[in-house]
């Protein structure tokens, strides 16, 4: 990658982390191009250098913080496979993927999970899109555990992939907002015996 492509990647990471800051403290309505570009460090141009609009910013910010958390729930989850564990422990990785996502970008967090109630948006149909390429990460896991026998074939394998993906967002977003003193290996052994109790009908 050249040197231009290089400063570029850097100018809208400063752009993402400024933006997804604001829209997180004072709602995307409220947050000017001005502000975002203040706070990133650079001229107001290039704001619209870099992105056309700022729901065309919004939306690509959505795509990219996304993206990450499935990556990272993917790359947790084939760790544990290439180890020779269970799709359940794959599971549990993803748990603690998740939180450990959630606890580097909180901003993000709340702000993802804040957009899903809201139904007038320009960019629904991008939020549902990003969304779903998370919950398929978790999807394909739990038909791998249905098919080595680790899990029962009664399981609705969409519904379950969305309650474990929103039991991880909801339970993290409380635990940094109500109970900060908590450390991040404690809220994950919580989830996990949620996980082995619930899931799979084995005692932690």
């Amino acid at each position: 990658m050249d040197s231009s492509h290089t400063r570029r990647d850097a100018t809208r990471r400063k752009l993402f982390e400024a933006a997804v800051t604001l829209i997180a403290e004072q709602g995307f309505s409220s947050t000017t191009v001005d502000e975002i570009a203040e706070r990133a460090g650079v001229a107001k141009g290039t704001v619209y250098y870099n992105f056309a609009s700022k729901n065309v910013l919004f939306e690509e910010l959505l795509r990219h913080g996304i993206e990450l958390l499935a990556s990272s729930l993917q790359t947790a989850a084939d760790e544990v496979t290439h180890r020779g564990g269970s799709q359940v422990d794959a599971l549990d990785a993803m748990i603690r993927a998740g939180l450990d996502f959630i606890a580097h970008y909180p901003a993000l967090t709340q702000l993802y999970v804040a957009e899903l109630w809201r139904t007038n948006r320009a960019w629904q149909s991008t939020l549902m899109v990003v969304r779903e390429r998370a919950i398929t990460v978790v999807e394909n896991v739990l038909r791998e555990a249905v098919a080595g026998g680790e899990l029962s074939e009664e399981i609705d394998i969409p519904l379950t992939a969305s309650a474990l993906f929103g039991m991880v967002l909801v339970a993290a977003l409380d635990w940094q907002s109500y109970q900060p003193d908590r450390s991040i290996d404690d809220v994950h052994a919580a989830l996990s015996r949620l996980l082995q109790g619930r899931v799979t009908g084995r005692p932690a």
